[in-house]
């Protein structure tokens, strides 16, 4: 990168929470920038109500006129002189899903922040679709810009997997991988079931190992009980050895509902890692031929796919084989290139 044409400051409250899609999207890009913009955290209180204080009240106190990046889905309403990038839609497209108090906050504040700010970046064409569907706001004010692949991702982390099999007190070093949340719409009890009737006809060492964590101040309903035979949830899996965990799968199992971009097929087709997914939202977007898509909705749909994977070895090879030449076509380079071309012709406006 070169030298910044005018002053960018980045809003990252988000930063004290568990490593997401979101925050993953936040340190890419910073880290690319090589210290060309201001960081400002709220310290501590970055999450719950203090969180959002901070951000609304303290924060646009510390722009001293300069152009504010928020790059996780929420900004201050009072600064105009900002570029956002939503994530998603998904308080209005699941409204279901979210607590009471979490939905009543965002259906006010993303329509407010989207008409307010300069600019809207988000990470696909779905969710550009999504946010003219509920902000009115005019289509040029949005670009797309695709998230990227970390290098850590790669085949090779397969070498690892005996410290990974060690370190996780893993029951086998056969499996299939699934990462997400308790959040509804990951789909994980519709992956649960069909899981229950796909192992019966597996072998007995094959098993579907979880990665993820839900959170109950956000979604109203995070139960996945009961679990079927040979589930192991893994909760949060530290980013030092979760590409080893992609890399050493049989296939990866992302089935979600909802989705503003899918960074983890992404992860697991860079890892060379068959791919099953949900054909909707922004998931054909990422996966384009390299995987296999399936309607989450259709339990015994995910059952077959993930049966078709696991039993076809010459189909899952040529899966494994898409999703790398994939996996290529998206770069946090270019993310985080593209993503300061568009501050700076925000601040350049000012």
């Amino acid at each position: 990168m070169t030298s910044p044409s005018m002053p960018i400051v980045v809003n990252t409250r988000v930063f004290g929470g568990a490593l997401t899609g979101t925050l993953r999207y936040a340190r890419e890009l910073l880290a690319r920038w090589n210290g060309h913009a201001e960081v400002v955290s709220p310290g501590r209180c970055s999450r719950g109500l203090s969180g959002h204080a901070w951000e609304q009240v303290v924060l646009p106190q510390r722009l001293r006129g300069r152009l504010l990046f928020s790059p996780s889905n929420t900004g201050p309403l009072a600064v105009e002189n900002q570029v956002v990038t939503m994530h998603d839609m998904a308080v209005f497209d699941s409204a279901a899903t979210f607590s009471a108090r979490f939905e009543a906050w965002y259906k006010i504040l993303l329509p407010a922040l989207a008409q307010r700010v300069r600019g809207i970046i988000t990470v696909s064409t779905f969710i550009k679709e999504r946010i003219l569907a509920h902000t009115n706001v005019s289509p040029t004010k949005i670009t797309v810009i695709p998230n990227g692949v970390s290098p850590q991702f790669t085949p090779a982390a397969v070498s690892e997997l005996d410290f990974a099999v060690a370190t996780l007190k893993l029951p086998s070093r056969e499996y299939i991988l699934a990462v997400g949340s308790a959040d509804p719409r990951k789909n994980l009890n519709r992956l649960f079931q069909a899981w229950s009737r796909a192992q019966n006809s597996m072998s007995g060492d094959i098993w579907l190992l979880v990665v993820g964590a839900g959170n109950s101040r956000v979604f109203r309903d995070t139960s996945l009980e009961p679990f079927p035979p040979r589930v192991l949830l893994l909760g949060h899996v530290e980013d030092y050895i979760l590409p080893t965990l992609y890399a050493g799968a049989l296939a990866m199992a992302y089935v979600s509902l909802y989705e503003g971009f899918g960074l983890p097929i992404l992860e697991a087709m860079a890892s060379g890692t068959a791919v099953l997914a949900g054909n909707r939202s922004s998931l054909p977007e990422v996966v384009g031929d390299a995987g296999l898509l399936i309607d989450p909705s259709d339990v015994g749909a995910i059952e077959q796919g993930m049966r078709r994977i696991i039993e076809d070895s010459e189909f899952r090879s040529d899966l494994q084989r898409r999703g790398i030449i994939r996996a290529k076509q998206f770069s946090w380079d270019e993310a985080a290139r593209r993503t300061w071309d568009v501050l700076q012709t925000a601040a350049q406006a000012n």
